[in-house]
Formats: structure tokens, C-alpha cells, sequence
């Protein structure tokens, strides 16, 4: 399926319906269905010539496709971490965010201009990392440097509720005492827990995804994918080096109560398509078609993510 913009018209060409014309003036113009295993997008949507939305029903979980064209992913991902922050800090007096590598601290980076600098409690954020590399803080492959230099080091976030991994510890080592470190935040009520799998459920999961599907450090066809007990794991075989890493396992991830998917570039859009239309046997499928979190996750997607849609 393919989708051109055209001025302020959003035009769905696909095969197997007629082509769909969705213009700005009334954003729920369009009441056309989707059948796309295993996901069922109930409707388009075009807010602005910037952007549509399919919004879609993935068995009880609430999923929502954002495709966006250049700047205005990171304005929109800015939007609803800010909105998400200030809903948590206000219920629950904390916020617990846990980052992942890549590009997504660039786009992060629009939470340090205004609007948003100045009106998130940042005393309030508690920090995590969804992965890690299991080198010095200060190594180029190291996320939390990269999250620090790009991000963390311009807001005032307490030092001591930013939650790097000890790097003095091997990879085994170093998981072991990052899930004691979530157990005593969760025993303390930082951390909420999920009442249905008694899992770590964070507030906010900020995933990207990589052009084979793996999201964290859980790649295809590891047998990590299908850790259903621990908390937080070690991997010293990873496909993508380094070879050692830490990461939440996937009863962690789905037990958060919200999770953004951001994923830019055509060099992803097999695997965006193949997370998303969901041809796979459940044994077979991309990592990130196995995020299916408690609470809502949307994607996040540039035109090249979302061009084989």
C-alpha cells in the first residue's frame, strides 16, 4: 500500500479497495475499514498536510499509527511525552521514562525548547534505560552517554533518578543488578506494578526499532525473545555489536502503561510493514510485532518507515 501526499490531500491507493481521498477540513471524514492481521484500522484520519493517523484495534490493546512528514514527528513525539509526564507527576507525583538508544534522543530533543523546558516537572522523572551496552559510560556505543551528552545533561533532572546500568560489572552481573535496582523502585512505589502479571509496569517506553525488527536488544529469532521470567536479561551474543548488552524482557515491556514505537527511514520499511500487516505464524514474527503493551502504543512513523504500508 502505498500513500501520496498532495498539497493538503492525503491519497490511500491500495489494491484490494478504491482510492480514498482524505482532505483537512473534517479529520474523521472517512469512516473506511481496514482488515490488517493483527491489526484492524478502523479509520484515516488527516489533522494537518504534516500528518494522518490510522488508528487501529490490536485484540484489547489500544494501537495508534502516526505517519509524519519531516519536523513534525518530533514536535508530535514532544507533545505526548510532555502531556504524559504531566498526567503522571500530577496523579502519582513521579514519572518513569525508560529511553533506548539510536535516533531517538534527537527527537527528544525538542522537549528542550519551549513550550515544554519550562512547564515539565523534571524533578519529578525518574529515568531508565529499556538496553544497554555493556561498556564504560563514556564509550560511543554507550546509550546512556548518548542520552546524557543529547538529552539529560540539559534538564534538571535529579542525579540520582537517572538509572545507568554498573558498568564495572560483566553482562551477566550488570542485569542482575539492574533488576534489583527496579525491584527496590517498585518495593518503594517509584515504580508502579502491574496488577495483572505482577510485573514492573513503567509509565512511558520510548522503543526504536532496527531494519531487522528487533527492538531493545531482542532480536529475531534469539531465545531472549521468549524470556517469560526475568525481569531484565544479558545477552553477550548480540547481532549487532557490541556483542554484550543488558535489556528488559518482554513481560516488562508489555506491562507498560504506555509505549511509543519511533521509527524513521526506508531502510525499515519491511519491517514496519511486517510488524504492522502481521503475515507471520506467531512463531515467526519481528520482535516488534510482539510489543503489545497493558495500557496504549502508538507508532511513530516517518514517510520512508511507512512507505511499504
Amino acid at each position: 500500500m502505498a500513500y501520496t501526499y498532495t498539497h493538503s490531500t492525503l491519497r490511500l491507493n491500495t489494491p484490494q479497495t478504491p482510492s480514498v481521498s482524505l482532505s483537512n477540513t473534517n479529520s474523521h471524514q472517512s469512516s473506511t475499514r481496514f482488515s490488517f492481521k493483527p491489526l484492524r484500522f478502523k479509520g484515516l484520519s488527516t489533522k494537518s498536510s504534516k500528518r494522518f493517523i490510522c488508528e487501529a484495534v490490536k485484540s484489547s490493546m489500544a494501537v495508534e499509527v502516526e505517519v509524519f512528514e519531516k519536523e513534525a514527528l518530533a514536535v508530535s513525539l514532544a507533545k505526548y511525552v510532555a502531556d504524559l509526564s504531566n498526567k503522571f507527576t500530577q496523579q502519582r507525583g513521579a514519572f518513569t521514562v525508560c529511553l533506548s538508544g539510536g535516533s531517538l534522543i534527537n527527537y527528544l530533543q525538542k522537549l528542550l525548547e519551549p513550550p515544554y523546558v519550562d512547564s515539565i516537572e523534571w524533578g519529578k522523572w525518574h529515568v531508565f534505560w529499556v538496553d544497554e551496552r555493556v561498556v564504560p559510560k563514556d564509550h560511543e556505543d554507550s546509550n546512556y552517554k548518548l542520552a546524557f551528552d543529547g538529552f539529560l545533561s540539559k534538564v534538571p533532572i535529579p542525579p540520582g533518578n537517572v538509572y545507568a546500568i554498573n558498568d564495572a560489572l560483566s553482562a551477566e552481573g550488570a542485569a542482575d543488578d539492574y533488576e534489583t535496582c527496579v525491584k527496590h523502585l517498585v518495593n518503594s512505589n517509584v515504580i508502579t506494578s502491574s496488577s495483572t502479571s505482577g510485573f514492573p509496569k513503567f509509565d512511558l517506553m520510548l522503543l526504536g526499532m532496527g531494519p531487522d525488527g528487533h527492538v531493545a536488544s531482542l532480536f529475531p529469532g534469539h531465545p531472549l525473545v521468549h524470556e517469560n521470567k526475568k525481569w531484565v536479561t544479558s545477552i553477550t551474543d548480540s547481532p549487532k555489536p557490541p556483542p554484550e548488552r543488558i535489556t528488559f524482557t518482554f513481560p516488562v515491556i508489555n506491562a507498560s502503561a504506555y509505549i511509543a514505537l519511533v521509527v524513521t527511514g526506508t531502510g525499515k520499511a519491511d519491517a514496519v510493514h511486517s510488524a504492522l500487516r502481521g503475515s507471520e505464524t506467531a512463531d515467526n514474527k519481528l520482535p516488534a510485532a510482539l510489543v503489545s503493551p497493558e495500557g496504549e502504543l502508538k507508532w511513530f512513523l516517518d514517510q520512508g518507515a511507512a512507505s511499504k504500508l
